[in-house]
């Protein structure tokens, strides 16, 4: 699978592995963008790209692909040209093809050329970051990436309408859920930090990338004085419960003669909140030891309050 677009016996493996296969598909409506081509419409909710399990495709012969019982946010997509996405080896696929109505419900056809997905190269200017280090049992030392994560409003106060809509019904039950743990092992501290844990659990990955299972940095959901919280959708999350961490924490200045301030901690993970039924975690760290300026520093940022 060197080649960008996959033809011939390449191909028919590809179409066939989609059709029987245990493999994640998302569904994106395409528009036409002022008559230069077509472009992925983009979200206007978090409908689109619809995810679908594999269990609702079957073969409709040659290379038409049946959608058996498809959702209702899929239905509308009738008459549309679709971009279908998809993994094959944890390498990821797409095509473009017409959604089509049938009598066993949706239907489209498979091209003559599949093609492989290539990431754009985004390069963001944080105004915050952080590095998580621990050292391994051969002394070698390993080090996690941290960035905001998108949508998460740092050094704010977080708001439930902060959740979209249609997750606030599963996001108030983890609320309740984690509350009431957290008044049994007092850990959890004024608990502003669980609004973006449930807005983190709920949420759906639904964007399939270039490869599957490649390394991104752990996301910042919330940091304050007291904690900083850290989210994945890896099924294999690094963090531990009670294990201790060094954390660097870097601030772009906007003012004064300095560009950059970097904070130096130890953070230990008090909670581990996961998923119901998905690869989500975030982990609610507590800070073990901060300099008592740089505390005051990061009080100032989160609250807006001056540190007396």
């Amino acid at each position: 699978m060197e080649n960008n677009n996959l033809t011939g016996i390449e191909r028919e493996l590809v179409l066939r592995y989609l059709i029987d296969g245990n493999v994640p598909v998302t569904v994106t409506p395409m528009e036409k963008e002022d008559g230069s081509g077509e472009t992925v419409k983009p979200p206007s909710s978090a409908v689109f790209p619809v995810a679908l399990k594999s269990e609702q495709f079957a073969s409709g012969g040659g290379d038409i692909v049946l959608l058996k019982n498809p959702p209702q946010s899929v239905i509308g997509f009738a008459g549309k040209r679709v971009r279908i996405e998809f993994y094959f080896n944890s390498v990821g696929l797409f095509f473009i093809t017409e959604m089509r109505s049938v009598k066993s419900g949706l239907a489209f056809a498979a091209p003559e050329s599949i093609c492989r997905i290539k990431d754009a190269e985004v390069k963001h200017d944080y105004d915050f970051s952080a590095t998580i280090y621990y050292s391994c049992s051969n002394k070698a030392t390993v080090n996690f990436d941290c960035v905001p994560c998108e949508g998460c409003e740092l050094f704010a106060r977080p708001v439930w309408a902060s959740i979209a809509l249609e997750n606030q019904k599963a996001a108030k039950a983890y609320l309740e859920r984690f509350v009431a743990e957290a008044k049994k092992e007092k850990n959890a501290g004024n608990g502003l930090q669980l609004i973006p844990i449930c807005r983190y659990l709920t949420e759906r990955e639904t964007k399939i990338k270039s490869f599957s299972g490649s390394v991104k940095p752990l996301d910042i959901l919330y940091v304050d004085h007291e904690r900083i919280v850290f989210g994945s959708a890896d099924e294999n999350f690094q963090l531990s419960r009670g294990a201790e961490y060094a954390l660097k924490l870097s601030f772009s200045l906007k003012k004064g003669p300095v560009a950059k301030r970097d904070v130096f901690a130890t953070c230990v993970p008090a909670k581990i909140y996961r998923a119901d039924g998905g690869s989500r975690t975030c982990a609610d760290c507590v800070y073990t030891s901060l300099q008592e300026e740089d505390l005051r520093f990061i009080y100032e940022k989160a609250t807006k309050n001056l540190c007396v």
